[in-house]
């Protein structure tokens, strides 16, 4: 664990004197730091002077007293779960500052990426943020709400967005329906819909994500 706001698993380069880029990875509903780090293992190895963090969201989990949320589903009212995003978007930007101060980076020097809730905190955040950030690559998510969303948007970084086909638990037709707003929006968003896929991040989501990370974070 490191000295950030958030209790947070970090996977760093082979020299660590050197980092001059970061992935942002915040997990799902119920989960936590280390669930979303098992992607990190793999990532690093094919990424030069980059720092991996998987920070843990700020509360329990409501259903899960080992997991942890980045907001409430006890209440599935728009209205409420609108307002515990975005108590939650003031937690990570905050964690993201800390981020850049303690390596020296921009926001042009960092990914953030999410899996299912944590995908819906990258987007929010991404499209929200003042400097825009090298990409965002987002697993089994949705908007969170579209109309709140498009009044806030500022800046518009590469999107990829990967959805598995047979998700029961975000149904895969989120997917082109988030494609959709971005197009609307005017955001560079590509996709990728994995047959066979559950709710989960299979090798195949996981290699084509980094892929999409060599091309798009800046040094």
């Amino acid at each position: 664990m490191n000295n950030f706001s958030l209790d947070t698993i970090t996977i760093y380069p082979e020299n660590k004197n050197s980092i001059k880029k970061a992935i942002i990875l915040f997990h799902g509903y119920g989960g936590d730091g280390k669930d979303i780090s098992m992607l990190s293992y793999n990532w690093i190895r094919h990424l030069e002077n980059t720092i991996i963090l998987c920070p843990n969201a700020h509360q329990k989990c409501s259903i899960n007293p080992l997991g942890y949320q980045w907001f409430d589903l006890s209440n599935d009212d728009p209205d409420y779960i609108l307002g515990e995003s975005l108590k939650s978007e003031k937690v990570i930007n905050k964690f993201i500052d800390e981020v850049k101060k303690k390596y020296n980076l921009k926001n042009s020097q960092i990914c953030i990426a999410g899996f299912s809730q944590g995908c819906m905190m990258s987007i929010n955040i991404g499209l929200t943020a003042n400097e825009k950030f090298g990409c965002i690559v987002g697993f089994s998510g949705k908007i969170i709400d579209k109309d709140n969303l498009s009044k806030r948007i500022i800046s518009k970084p590469q999107i990829l967005l990967i959805h598995g086909a047979l998700d029961s638990i975000v149904p895969s037709n989120f997917l082109l329906d988030s494609k959709d707003f971005l197009i609307r929006q005017k955001v560079d968003v590509v996709t990728k819909l994995i047959n066979n896929c559950e709710h989960n991040i299979p090798v195949e989501a996981s290699s084509y994500a980094l892929e999409f990370i060599k091309k798009n974070i800046n040094n």
